[in-house]
């Protein structure tokens, strides 16, 4: 017969909910102080570049920026119902990112006399309703993050079905030599930006079944212990899928992005130093055979060595458009021309590969940290919810999904600032593209339902 409950175990329990409650409400307080502190910002940005370009302000894109900030505080209004205790920083830091790079293309717009549905800004304002829009979504529809474990393996063939989508004859085009997009109608969307997001859920439900087997040990070599021969089976699976996206659909960022997504997965899920090691031996590998074998990739690495070489500069498809950049990088200097005063659309791209480039032009060196800083804040939450995650999976998953925004940011802007050679991927929230705006608005949305189930269960404590 079980003892009666007494008044004092009561009234503790009562405590502690109360004391949940009250933590929740205050996380969601800051957050919507946050979310207006970067609304503001994102409409005084409209209001510099206006006041710069135009030496006037145009009140429609500001009415429209207004619009965009209720989408935002919708998104917050929601998560006090269905996720109280998410993380209280991941929002703001994603608006004001995205309302940065809306209004830089904008500037950039202006500066090309674009107008209309040829503006890119326009088409950006639209992406970022519909990402908004799919943001919310899934903090509703997704109650908690195991549910995804189900559909470990169907999202593993989600992944596979999306990536090879643009290869399909009369569906996929080709844009600047890369054959990474589909066309449906006027609309061209790329599907390997939704596939990293599937292939983060399969990698971790996959990770969390095989993790024992992964982390035995075979030999030792050069004090190193190394996984046995039989379980190198999934590694080389990744890579050789990765290379197949560099080979065929020329897209040698996402390749890279597919493999190290896999590779920190992995090292997280079996704490072996060894995976690393043998996983940056195969990524040299492949960057000697597509060096060798391939003229694309051959050249990114000469434009990399030699942007400065007057035959790689003036050649077709050289380094004009990495030394552009630099030149308008160093034309901000520390603070910048101010929004609207550079010039960065004579950068080639300037509104996708290199907004970083137009950024740090009219930011300086002091708006291109703060933007890092964002950055960092962001992929730190995300880190630091997968750490305190009371499963695997869990883990797992929030740790792949930060990652995957860091490695992001690393590729593109390293790339932008000569630090490793160009790829082909965008800087997150920032550079115009649909696609992956609605993805990384999904990875905040996912990051934001893991930190709020993290959070609400209580944790087991034994002993």
């Amino acid at each position: 017969m079980s003892a009666p409950v007494t008044p004092d175990f009561v009234a503790t329990g009562s405590i502690g909910r109360l004391k949940r409650v009250r933590s929740s409400q205050r996380m969601r307080n800051v957050e919507l102080i946050l979310v207006l502190v970067a609304s503001a910002i994102n409409v005084a940005s409209l209001v510099l570049v206006q006041w710069g370009v135009l030496g006037k302000i145009d009140a429609g894109p500001l009415a429209i920026c207004g619009l965009l900030a209720v989408l935002v505080i919708a998104i917050h209004v929601a998560m006090r119902f269905v996720a109280p205790q998410a993380d209280a920083l991941i929002l703001p830091v994603a608006t004001v990112l995205n309302g940065l790079g809306i209004a830089e293309i904008y500037r950039i717009d202006l500066a090309l006399g674009n107008e209309g549905w040829d503006s890119l800004a326009n088409k950006q304002i639209a992406w970022t309703a519909l990402a908004l829009g799919a943001a919310l979504a899934t903090i509703i529809l997704i109650k908690h993050q195991r549910i995804l474990q189900r559909y470990t393996y169907v999202a593993g063939l989600l992944a596979v079905i999306l990536i090879a989508l643009p290869m399909v004859p009369g569906l996929g085009i080709s844009i600047n030599g890369a054959r990474v997009w589909i066309q449906l109608g006027t609309l061209t969307f790329q599907p390997g930006e939704i596939a990293k997001i599937a292939l983060a859920v399969f990698f971790a439900g996959y990770l969390v079944q095989r993790r024992e087997s992964l982390s035995m040990v075979g030999r030792t070599f050069l004090g190193m212990r190394f996984p046995r021969g039989r379980d190198l089976g999934p590694i080389i699976v990744v890579w050789a899928l990765s290379m197949a996206v560099i080979v065929f659909q020329r897209d040698l960022g996402t390749g890279l992005l597919f493999f190290g997504l896999f590779l920190v997965m992995l090292y997280v899920a079996t704490g072996r130093g060894s995976w690393v090691a043998l996983g940056l031996s195969l990524v040299g590998l492949g960057a000697v055979v597509a060096n060798q074998t391939l003229d694309y990739v051959n050249g990114r690495f000469a434009n990399w060595y030699d942007a400065f070489n007057d035959n790689i500069f003036s050649a077709d498809g050289g380094s004009y458009q990495l030394v552009q950049g630099l030149f308008g990088l160093a034309h901000g200097g520390v603070i910048g021309t101010g929004l609207g005063e550079g010039m960065p659309e004579i950068t080639p791209v300037a509104q996708s590969d290199y907004i970083i480039a137009s950024l740090g032009e009219e930011l300086g060196l002091a708006g291109i940290f703060a933007i890092l800083c964002l950055y960092l804040i962001l992929v730190g939450r995300g880190l630091r919810i997968g750490f305190a995650g009371h499963d695997d999976f869990s883990k797992l998953l929030a740790v792949g999904l930060s990652f995957t925004i860091a490695l992001q940011c690393f590729i593109v802007i390293g790339g932008v600032m000569r630090v490793i050679p160009l790829t082909g991927l965008t800087t997150p929230f920032l550079a115009a593209g649909g696609s992956s705006l609605v993805a990384n608005w999904i990875i905040a949305a996912l990051l934001l339902r893991l930190s709020d189930s993290i959070r609400s269960e209580p944790r087991l404590v034994v002993g």
